[in-house]
């Protein structure tokens, strides 16, 4: 792979140093007319472009004069596969129904349910590819996507199947997560318990003779009303960890049941929606290590007014990222420049604050913060070269894409072309 010397940007954003907690979320490392040297894939060097020039006067290069530069976007919360679509909710929500109320009639995730049981590997590729491609050109080069839309073992598996393949195919980096427990599968209605008992007992040792020599995914649950309760989800995931999967969890979108204390407890990864979390569940965030995800599109897809509270999350010094929640029934959005936006807005971060949230911290939220998320020597050369000079139009500008070149694993693919 070649090598090449990115010089001239007119804000480099390094993100240098690791996960950012508390109120040291927004320390962007800085440099201005910066410099990156990429290596076989690898970031080789980092600094002012006049010092890097006289050092690696042979490089190929890359004028990024005029654009920011900064590391590629990680999305560690995403639906990004399923097959179908959910435009009647749409209208349903409008009309006064809420989200559980369509679920109760057999709408929501069941509808994508039956849609995803009936599809093929290759069709769920199909549908999947061109959101990925969004994804991607919109400045995401790394995201984590959920199964859960098969809630039964051989759909599951189909699934998890597909994503080996999408990620396979790139250039989107995808990271694998195990959500049969997304809802409370049709043939189990009216037996939680008894669809929690066949998780644990059949699929997540299935997932597990799947993973063989593949990386483990992660394992989610959907700790809420109408889905687990605190002890189902605890069951599932004390499961799960046994067989060694990693931990996520999605907690108190609607209602607080605890599961954000839950995740600390059982060391999970992050804790994703945490919109009613409590100020106990807040304190226990703080005091562990597991990231805190706001979904920002989530509430905005669904109308609602409240969202994550970041302000009090990072007044506590708790560790926070952000992500879209692509999926179908909520927020169909793949673009994570309007997560930035919708979080300067509504849970009151920085646009500094915010780009930390959506890369380095995101990269932690998915256990790839060793490698992936910022712009430092040895990791891998995922970068984006804005269309404007200055950061702060991340956040500020919103419906658009500012992405003008995406870089992964040193790969160069421009987005804008020239007219």
């Amino acid at each position: 792979m070649p090598s090449m010397l990115i010089h001239s940007a007119s804000q480099l954003l390094t993100l240098s140093g690791g996960p950012q907690r508390g109120h040291d979320l927004g320390r962007l490392g800085l440099i201005s007319d910066g410099a990156v040297l990429i290596r076989n894939g690898l970031i080789a060097a980092v600094g002012d472009t006049s010092e890097l020039r006289r050092a690696y006067p042979d490089e190929p290069t890359l004028d990024a004069r005029g654009h920011s530069v900064l590391p590629g976007f990680v999305d560690p919360h995403t639906h990004a596969i399923w097959v179908g679509d959910r435009a009647p909710e749409f209208e349903q929500r409008l009309q006064g129904k809420t989200y559980l109320e369509i679920l109760a009639m057999g709408g929501g995730i069941l509808s994508t349910v039956r849609a995803t049981r009936a599809a093929s590997i290759e069709q769920m590729c199909i549908e999947t590819r061109p959101r990925l491609q969004s994804m991607f050109a919109h400045g995401t080069t790394t995201a984590e996507v959920k199964t859960g839309y098969g809630l039964e073992t051989a759909a599951e598996l189909r699934m998890l199947d597909a994503l080996i393949k999408l990620d396979a195919e790139g250039p989107l980096e995808i990271v694998s997560t195990f959500l049969g427990a997304h809802a409370i599968a049709p043939e189990f209605k009216g037996d939680p318990d008894g669809y929690t008992r066949h998780i644990c007992a059949e699929m997540l040792p299935a997932v597990r003779q799947w993973c063989q020599s593949r990386p483990l995914p992660f394992v989610d649950v959907f700790c809420e009303t109408g889905a687990f309760s605190l002890a189902q989800s605890r069951s599932i995931l004390e499961t799960a960890r046994s067989l060694g999967f990693p931990l996520k969890i999605h907690a108190d979108e609607f209602d607080n049941l605890g599961g954000a204390s839950l995740a600390v407890d059982l060391g999970a990864v992050s804790a994703d929606h945490l919109v009613k979390t409590s100020t106990a569940d807040v304190a226990a965030l703080a005091g562990g290590d597991t990231i805190a995800v706001g979904l920002p599109c989530t509430p905005f897809g669904l109308a609602d007014s409240a969202y994550t509270p970041a302000r009090l999350i990072l007044e506590a010094g708790g560790l926070l990222a952000i992500a879209t929640d692509v999926n179908p029934g909520t927020a169909w959005c793949e673009n994570m420049q309007f997560a930035i936006a919708l979080a300067c807005r509504y849970m009151k971060l920085t646009p500094a604050q915010a780009i930390a949230a959506a890369t380095i911290n995101a990269a932690a939220a998915i256990d790839r913060a060793d490698r992936l998320g910022s712009i430092e020597p040895g990791k891998q050369a995922d970068l984006l070269l804005l269309s404007v000079p200055d950061y702060r139009h991340l956040g500020y500008r919103f419906g658009t894409n500012l992405v003008h070149t995406v870089i992964k694993r040193g790969q160069v693919y421009p987005i804008h072309q020239p007219l």
